[in-house]
């Protein structure tokens, strides 16, 4: 199945039914007076988060959702059928985004919650509904309101109690097979995920935890290389993040360089998302010799200015993975009992969220205005020449001074 962590919709709730203008019209009966009924409200559209889902693709090709539209009223009083309301089944953590205002409608978060994101229209009221002592026979009525319609963009990101960093090849994906019973590939060749991957880890028999492997970062990711930014989103729902590295890399690059790199694109893409809880995890220590070890470790600490926990392992013999599993339930427990007790660790947690979240978002939204920009074929934003201004160029001496190159 195609991962898809990124789709934009357009959903159209029903419009109300129009309201109904009859008279009862019976023999025998002389004047029966107005009996036209109601018009039936409109379809609603709602989001409901599915714990059988893993990606979006049902929403890649299929963009246009309308809900049921309301009947009209009948003669006799009869209001009309209510639009059914139309359910869109997402994969937990979609977050729900209105796509003219950047305004986030909702988080879906836990299995079964639903969400309204647009209200079907008002029904029409009939010409009963304006009969008085004074109107006996009113010829009066009101057509159904208008659904609401809005441009969503939907965004996905798992959830996961522990997020793996690092560079491709670091071994992460070997780690989480180490771990867990998940299956992402693995190969004695360089190559890097594609897509993130899940794996449940169970470090006693009602103890485990989520842990999340996103595909590998490189040098100017956050720049849009490689696979640029894009799957770090799925990072800000973790609660703890290990960063793995190589210390026996392929190439001539050195451990703490690699190391480095991570720290760089991380801070780059998002300056609190560096702030969370971050584990160092040394990885193929069995690739070199165990009397280097010690020199190796100091170097890349050394180099980070390191102060956090640090771990030597190695995920494919599974040297040191079981202590490191442990040491992650622990914090974990330790964490949860401290958000139930200190409330304001779990406040000073929740900001942190929360910029977190602003501070993807403004990062992505960035990358795909720059995007927006290379299909409209403007290239980069340098100086031009003089005989391409226009006066309507020249931006306000009170704001930023934006420069286009022209193909």
């Amino acid at each position: 199945m195609k991962f898809v962590d990124e789709v934009s919709i357009r959903v159209k709730a029903g419009d109300g039914g129009n309201g109904c203008m009859s008279f009862r019209r019976e023999k025998f009966i002389e004047n029966g007076g107005p009996n036209g009924g109601d018009g039936g409200d409109g379809g609603s559209i709602y989001m409901m988060a599915d714990e059988n889902l893993n990606t979006l693709v049902d929403y890649r090709y299929t963009r246009h959702f309308d809900a049921e539209r309301g009947s009209n009223g009948g003669s006799t009083d009869c209001t009309g059928k209510k639009g059914e309301d139309l359910v869109l089944r997402v994969p937990v953590g979609t977050t729900v985004i209105d796509s003219a205002t950047q305004e986030v409608i909702g988080d879906l978060t836990k299995a079964g919650q639903r969400l309204l994101v647009v209200q079907g229209g008002w029904h029409g009221l009939g010409n009963t509904r304006f009969k008085s002592s004074t109107n006996r026979a009113p010829r009066q009525t009101t057509p159904g309101k208008p659904g609401e319609q809005r441009d969503l963009k939907l965004e996905m990101k798992v959830l996961a109690d522990v997020g793996l960093l690092g560079l491709p090849n670091a071994g992460k994906s070997t780690f989480i097979r180490s771990v867990s019973a998940a299956k992402p590939k693995v190969a004695d060749y360089p190559f890097t995920t594609l897509v993130p991957n899940l794996g449940v880890v169970s470090v006693d028999r009602w103890k485990s935890f989520v842990v999340a492997d996103i595909p590998g970062l490189i040098e100017g990711a956050s720049e849009g290389a490689g696979l640029g930014i894009r799957f770090l989103k799925h990072l800000s729902r973790t609660r703890l993040l290990l960063h793995l590295v190589d210390m026996a890399p392929l190439d001539d690059t050195s451990a703490a360089d690699a190391a480095e790199v991570i720290v760089s694109e991380l801070t780059k893409f998002s300056p609190s998302l560096a702030e969370r809880d971050r584990w160092l995890v040394l990885n193929k220590c069995d690739q070199i010799l165990e009397e280097e070890h010690d020199a190796r470790v100091k170097e890349i600490v050394d180099r980070l200015e390191w102060t956090g926990p640090v771990y030597v392992v190695s995920a494919i013999a599974k040297q040191g993975t079981e202590r490191l599993c442990h040491d992650i339930m622990r914090y974990l427990e330790d964490r949860a009992d401290r958000l139930a007790n200190d409330p304001a660790y779990k406040e000073e947690l929740a900001e942190l969220d929360q910029r977190i979240e602003d501070e993807a978002r403004a990062q992505l939204q960035a990358l795909d205005d720059q995007r927006a920009l290379r299909r409209s074929g403007v290239k980069s934003v340098h100086d031009i020449g003089d005989d391409d201004w226009d006066e309507e160029d020249v931006d306000d001496e009170d704001g930023p001074e934006i420069i286009y190159v022209r193909d």
